[in-house]
């Protein structure tokens, strides 16, 4: 199943107290920070906790949401480059912060991810409640406490990753900032000249147009066909809307509820996905045709994606055989 989360970062003075957090949902959020840093170190440890947190499920794909194109390009675009380079830019300078890109790195290996660029500070409710949640860390260590770390990811531990009890796996964040970041605590308009020119070649396989923001639309759908989650109601009942209805081949509609009870008694079969227009109809809404084939033959469908609440279900359905 694809663990969407908000990923976000703050910093009051810029350098000064800051936090960082990711959030999933009410349940399953983490926060820290420092008593010194930058916007741009919390936005990387918001990642690099997401990923640590989630270690225990290697083969669940995370999509994050982050409002931070320093971070998504790094990671997506930059870091072989940097590497290749000794951890240097093109201009033969230091890559700033090097020691969360270093660790973020090492975290990325065999895991499945996607980034989906959303605009900060303008009512997704992913990112607000991230972006609370690092500012009020930030805020924390202004007043010198300790932030309230959330829950965490459940079944997230250090020794055994089924005993929720344990010590977190990402412990959180030192009081002190370690010797290699403290050289890094330079102002954000020194950081944000990294984006006067691009660093080596961009990456085909991000961008943050919006036909590849909703290619996570593609990996749920694909997810609703596995007969795995199929039999699982409650993984098929995150991804259908509240008001999802289906217009089935014979011209039966079916229901929500209907729905679920019919595929958790299927018979297990395998089918491929072709995409054929992903389209958004608008901010908050995407249409998905594609052909579906099967042992019985191939079906044209199409999927009406809505977002509520920063998080895609599908809204309609509907399914014809191809002639």
């Amino acid at each position: 199943m694809t663990i969407v989360a908000a990923a976000d970062g703050s910093a009051l003075g810029n350098p000064g107290p800051a936090g960082w957090a990711w959030y999933v949902d009410e349940n399953c959020w983490r926060a820290g920070g420092w008593p010194h840093g930058t916007n741009n170190m919390g936005e990387l440890m918001a990642v690099l906790d997401l990923f640590v947190s989630t270690a225990h499920m290697p083969d669940e794909p995370l999509h994050i949401l982050c409002d931070s194109q320093y971070v998504i390009n790094s990671v997506t675009k930059w870091m072989p480059g940097w590497k290749r380079k000794g951890w240097k830019k093109s201009d033969g300078k230091p890559v700033l912060n090097l020691e969360l890109l270093k660790e973020i790195d090492a975290a990325l290996v065999g895991r499945k991810y996607t980034f989906e660029w959303v605009k900060g500070h303008a009512g997704h409710d992913l990112n607000e409640a991230a972006d609370d949640r690092a500012r009020a860390a930030a805020t924390a260590y202004q007043a010198k406490r300790e932030p309230n770390a959330g829950p965490g990811f459940p079944g997230a531990g250090t020794d055994n990753a089924k005993n929720p009890s344990e010590t977190p796996v990402a412990a959180p964040a030192p009081a002190t900032v370690p010797a290699p970041a403290q050289a890094a605590l330079i102002d954000e308009a020194e950081q944000l000249d990294l984006f006067s020119a691009l660093e080596d070649e961009p990456d085909p396989a991000y961008s943050t147009g919006a036909n590849d923001a909703l290619k996570i639309l593609v990996a749920l759908e694909r997810e609703l066909m596995d007969p795995n989650v199929r039999a699982d109601a409650a993984k098929v009942a995150m991804l259908l809307h509240k008001d999802f209805a289906e217009v089935g081949a014979s011209g039966r509609i079916w229901s929500r509820e209907e729905t679920i009870t019919a595929l958790g008694g299927e018979e297990p079969g395998r089918a491929t996905l072709e995409v054929l227009t992903l389209d958004q109809v608008d901010a908050e809404t995407a249409l998905l045709t594609y052909r579906s084939t099967e042992p019985r033959g191939s079906v044209l469908r199409s999927s009406l994606w809505r977002r509520d609440n920063g998080r895609w279900q599908i809204r309609f359905h509907q399914g014809t055989p191809e002639a």
